[in-house]
């Protein structure tokens, strides 16, 4: 038999320790966030603000967060779900949507802190990269301000991959053409070619503006009409072409900029005149219970009848 070096000894288990629960349901990256809570001592328990970004299975959410040693606390957030209020009420996890809820959480952010009128951010969409240097330090805006610095944050993307073109970085891009000073760079927005190490920023605009999905819509419209009917059903039934994507999405990041407040939630009125039962006591219990085998009883004897 041959001798086998037991990797995992008794000194092993012994010292052995459980990672954190979150750790272990795959929830929270630790070394990320780590780095991205813990604040230089020279700041003097100023907040780090994060901008956090996650997709589900319907929407987009994307909020401004900050730590504190009880726990987190949201600056402000917005979700793709409210850009009903603005014509957009359809495919809600795509590229395009991602940017105009990052548009949306930046600009809501700004108007919150009385920051709007001094950081506009980008206006003209092009899918370039805006970096202002002042005062020795790189701002990411457009140009600072002698008395109100930009909002810093800094993106979170939890435990998503970060690969080139994520949606991610849609998210990312329009938070920062509202008006956020988010420290970042082209090499992982659509159209960077890792090879020639070139930057196509035309081609970052256009998914900005849906332009893949226009492409997908008409390609399925004239080789697969079936397909295109069942796969594209919501767009149709809101009267959404392929061709009018661009000025669909120009349209929301207009009305975005108009108002980014969030809309006034209505007040919950609870149902004073319900009551709830009184629980059954063990003898009512007992009879219910008899009650119910008699009548299954009887119903048998009827059928045997």
């Amino acid at each position: 038999m041959p001798f086998v070096q037991a990797t995992k000894t008794k000194a092993y288990f012994s010292r052995y320790q459980v990672k954190f629960r979150r750790r272990r349901e795959g929830k929270t990256d630790y070394r990320q966030r780590k780095r991205l809570v813990c604040q230089d001592k020279n700041k003097y328990q100023s907040p780090k603000y994060r901008l956090v970004v996650r997709f589900t299975n319907q929407q987009v959410i994307c909020q401004i967060v900050y730590s504190l040693i009880d726990g987190d606390r949201v600056l402000a957030q917005a979700t793709s779900k409210e850009l009903a209020r603005y014509g957009l009420s359809v495919g809600l996890k795509n590229y395009a949507a991602a940017y105009c809820t990052g548009l949306l959480v930046a600009r809501r952010v700004l108007q919150k802190l009385g920051l709007d009128d001094v950081y506009e951010g980008n206006t003209e969409v092009d899918g370039q990269i805006v970096s202002t240097d002042y005062d020795n330090k790189k701002y990411y805006v457009d140009e600072v301000d002698d008395d109100k610095k930009p909002f810093r944050c800094f993106l979170d993307v939890g435990c998503r991959t970060t690969s080139t073109g994520c949606r991610i970085f849609g998210a990312l891009k329009g938070a920062a053409d509202g008006g956020l000073d988010i420290p970042h760079s082209e090499k992982r927005f659509p159209g960077y070619d890792r090879d020639t190490k070139e930057y196509d920023a035309d081609m970052h605009r256009e998914r900005i503006f849906g332009g893949h999905v226009s492409e997908y819509m008409e390609y399925l419209e004239e080789e697969d009409n079936a397909k295109y009917q069942s796969h594209f059903k919501s767009f149709l039934e809101n009267d959404i072409a392929g061709d009018g994507l661009e000025e669909l999405y120009e349209g929301v990041h207009e009305k975005i900029r108009e108002d980014p407040s969030p809309s006034e939630k209505k007040e919950f009125t609870p149902d004073k005149s319900y009551k709830r039962k009184s629980k059954l006591t063990h003898d009512e219990r007992k009879a219910r219970v008899q009650a119910k085998k008699d009548a299954k009883k009887a119903e048998l004897a009827a059928d045997e009848e």
